[in-house]
């Protein structure tokens, strides 16, 4: 066996997610999807998973939590210690805890897809707007962006989906399910009207259950999109081992 079909069998990339049992019935379906970060087959090699107790909507999105941070801290230090290259967690909103994560550990740590954002605006230059679409605007916040590498310069433009009321059940209805089909139209629609609101060039989605409908809002808006996904995907060709033919192996 090469060395680069062990690294495709072993997780070089932990996810810090939030604990099990915890989740509103919408997040536990959105969960199931392909491109949800917490299902296994949304990536083409393996994460090791970790459910931090106490982590849920409450003590991560709503009101972050130190005592939870702490827990996560440890998760991330045992990750570390088992050999795992990287780290990342399973909510957009732990951007908050971004740099208390980072210096932890001596292995890269990407707690959002909001880190992103500079690399996306140079991409598409500051004449353009950059559309960010998050699970709850009301709860994002300045220290959320900044911790992610955001200045207030940048031009971006927030739509929080918590207007949605399929999307709102989570919050306001925990016991209940959603209508995916319904959730998919209401995020395809909400990028929609963005575009109509200012220059948008790309789309940033914060929450690590919208990647799902991803390819739907490129299809709509003709944009790229990027998720948490993407970022993901781009770190683990940063830490895996490749083999290149015509002689070079790195």
């Amino acid at each position: 066996m090469t060395k680069t079909d062990v690294s495709l069998k072993t997780p070089l990339i932990g996810i810090l997610c939030w604990e099990e049992g915890c989740n509103p019935r919408g997040l536990a379906q959105l969960e199931k999807l392909p491109g949800n970060s917490t299902n296994p087959e949304t990536f083409e090699f393996p994460l090791k998973y970790s459910r931090v107790k106490g982590a849920n909507i409450h003590t991560i999105l709503e009101n972050p939590c130190q005592k939870v941070l702490q827990s996560m801290i440890n998760e991330a230090c045992k990750m570390e210690e088992q050999g795992i290259k990287a780290i990342t967690t399973s909510c957009g909103f732990n951007a908050i805890f971004q740099r208390e994560l980072a210096a932890c550990v001596s292995i890269p740590v990407f707690t959002s897809s909001l880190m992103q954002l500079p690399l996306v605006q140079n991409m598409i230059g500051k004449r353009h707007t950059i559309g960010v679409i998050t699970a709850k605007k009301s709860a994002l916040s300045e220290q959320h962006l900044e911790n992610a590498g955001v200045n207030k310069q940048m031009p971006i433009l927030i739509q929080g989906l918590e207007a949605c009321t399929e999307w709102n059940k989570i919050f306001s209805s925990p016991d209940e399910d959603i209508e995916i089909s319904t959730v998919e139209n209401d995020v395809v629609e909400s990028a929609c009207s963005m575009m109509k609101l200012s220059d948008i060039g790309a789309f940033v989605l914060e929450c690590t259950d919208l990647p799902p409908f991803s390819n739907a809002i490129r299809q709509a808006t003709g944009l790229p999109v990027f998720d948490f996904v993407t970022l993901t995907n781009l770190v683990y060709q940063a830490i895996k081992s490749v083999g290149y033919h015509g002689g070079y192996s790195l």
